[in-house]
């Protein structure tokens, strides 16, 4: 056409698979990412979570695969959740140094040294009642649950964990573990707090997971209500005065605007938790061919990326680094 007005010519770097790489802004890399695993109590087991197609609670003694794979795949860091099945009002098995994720820690050390473990800190997988603390007059009871958390991080700690990853939501949480830490002589390890934790419908295929759904009411009192925005910068705030080394923020797909603020509140490095609920909703649909799942998941982290974090805890870590091989993944 004759005398066209000027305008810009944004499809020259979108031209070729090669021209998108190398103006790509934002990647995936395995190192990018945390994956979950379940490590349950018993022998011989390895047992599909229902609402959650590839995702398994293995015991102690069939780890190795697992490991071994994750490792293979070029995966840098695990996050362990225990399941077990004999629980108490306080929690015990959380920090008994024979409690699952302790024994679980031990022996994926003996299996790769290198692989970082970081230990979810928090007793509601341990709890007869399936609430995050201890129990006052029907009621979570703030300090009182603060003492055995920190008891907890201490005891995983001591067993090899790399980092503390506390997801309780109690106030204080943060200084009273680093407090305890540095007391037992941990000062070297960092804590990667669950800073913005919101009270979520997307968790949960978690609690079945994990067999931690409580018995009664609901944790709106402690975790942070969906409707807000500035409190997830107030709770954001108080844990980097508290002496958090990582924030998280969880869920991260429904919350990418909150992402965004805390990572341009601080300058330490944001955790994107990209939930259960997110994980099946995507599952679901690709198992009924409604969806293109490699495309989607990708699209989904690369969004988080985009926001702002730097890390993803991820159920999907181990397809996304076979993917990633691929260079038309994109």
């Amino acid at each position: 056409m004759e005398n066209l007005p000027a305008f810009k010519r944004h499809r020259r770097l979108r031209s070729s698979n090669a021209m998108r790489a190398m103006v790509r802004e934002n990647h995936l890399r395995p190192d990018d990412f945390i994956y979950p695993i379940f490590v349950s109590e018993g022998n011989n087991v390895k047992r599909e979570v229902v609402s959650m197609p590839g995702v398994y609670q293995f015991s102690i003694d069939l780890l190795e695969d697992e490991i071994n794979e994750v490792v293979q795949l070029g995966i840098k860091s695990v996050i362990l959740f225990g399941v077990i099945s004999e629980k108490d009002e306080v929690g015990s098995g959380a920090y008994s140094d024979k409690g699952i994720i302790q024994q679980a820690t031990r022996r994926i050390k003996e299996i790769a040294p290198d692989l970082l473990i970081v230990a979810d800190t928090c007793l509601c997988e341990y709890t007869s009642h399936g609430h995050c603390g201890v129990i006052h007059d029907h009621d979570v009871d703030n300090d009182a649950s603060l003492k055995l958390l920190a008891k907890t991080a201490v005891s995983q700690a001591k067993a090899g964990a790399d980092i503390i990853a506390p997801s309780n939501m109690m106030d204080g949480f943060v200084a009273v573990i680093r407090q305890a830490l540095d007391e037992a002589g941990f000062q070297h390890i960092p804590i990667m707090s669950y800073a913005v934790k919101y009270a979520s419908a997307f968790y949960g295929p978690f609690r079945d997971a994990a067999d931690s759904t409580p018995q009664f009411g609901d944790r709106k009192t402690y975790q942070m209500d969906p409707a807000n925005r500035r409190e997830a910068l107030r709770e954001a705030e108080s844990d980097i005065q508290e002496g958090a080394d990582f924030l998280i923020v969880k869920p991260t797909m429904s919350y990418l605007d909150i992402v965004r603020d805390v990572h341009e509140l601080s300058n330490i490095p944001v955790v994107g938790y990209n939930v259960s609920g997110e994980y099946a909703m995507v599952k679901a649909a690709a198992q009924n061919g409604w969806i293109d799942e490699k495309k989607m998941v990708i699209e989904t982290l690369l969004s988080m990326k985009r926001a702002g974090v730097e890390l993803i805890i991820t159920y999907f870590a181990k397809d996304v680094c076979k993917w990633l091989k691929d260079e038309t993944v994109y």
